[in-house]
């Protein structure tokens, strides 16, 4: 399951933005983190970071517990004060209003939010924040589930809220397209763009997987009784399953090297 669909305007669906925040709990609860390959590298390329759309601190709390220094920068207050309880240094606001107040960074990260990023405003920020030979990181955790996992899936939505089936299924994309890496690509300020997929599994229970689904910005934009309704169909398609399964998750990563 993945915000990052390929609307690519979906930035300006601000209200779809601003509903982290009165999940704030259930998000840091639910969502996963990243795995530990690329907290490896992103390891490498620190030591001081910049960490876009921080949210609770998915990834801004691995990189500062491997000793990197870390900075958050988050819209909405709700996330933040989450992410602070885990130690976290957040700025509030922004990315593209945010004032950098000249400092400059050797990593910017941004987990499962560039999507909400004006990519006209952003990069050129990104640029700017970037010391020479630094380099951006922009993820995504995208599911593969085995068949039976999906055929039941699926069929709920079909049945509950079938104007989720198209971001459903995004979520679960390898992102082979390339989305992202574009707008780094074009700029002449980046000498270097790749794409990396990192592979690692998680097993979820009924609950687990419910309580992340009902963090989706597109879940939360429901009438509160659907998503209710959504949620327990869910469930109970999960215990037919047994009661749990395994998401063979991975990550799609845009790392962009700032020029030298």
């Amino acid at each position: 399951m993945s915000e990052a669909c390929k609307d690519s305007q979906l930035f300006q669906d601000r209200s779809r933005a601003e509903s982290f925040g009165t999940v704030a709990l259930a998000y840091d609860r639910f969502r996963p983190s990243y795995p530990a390959a690329l907290v490896d590298d992103l390891v490498r390329l620190g030591p001081r970071v910049l960490d876009i759309g921080c949210g609770t601190g998915k990834a801004a709390v691995p990189l500062a517990a491997r000793g990197l220094t870390v900075l958050g920068v988050e819209p909405d207050p709700r996330m933040a004060e989450v992410a602070r309880a885990h130690g976290v240094d957040v700025e509030t606001g922004y990315f593209e209003t945010w004032d950098d107040a000249g400092r400059r960074f050797n990593l910017i990260t941004c987990g499962q939010a560039w999507h909400w990023v004006d990519p006209r405003r952003g990069v050129p920020k990104v640029a700017t924040v970037l010391r020479p030979g630094g380099v951006a990181a922009l993820f995504w955790n995208y599911d593969d589930l085995d068949d039976p996992v999906h055929r039941a899936l699926d069929a709920v939505y079909a049945e509950h809220a079938p104007e989720l089936i198209h971001s459903v299924m995004a979520g679960r994309s390898k992102q082979s397209d390339r989305p992202h890496a574009d707008g780094f690509e074009s700029d002449p300020r980046f000498d270097e763009v790749t794409v990396k997929h990192y592979p690692w599994q998680r097993t979820f229970t009924a609950d687990e997987w419910v309580g992340m689904a009902r963090t989706h910005s597109d879940h939360l934009a429901l009438p509160a009784q659907r998503l209710d309704e959504l949620s327990l169909a869910l469930r109970a398609a999960i215990m037919t399953l047994g009661g749990s399964f395994v998401s063979h998750y991975g990550t799609y990563t845009v790392f962009a090297r700032r020029v030298a």
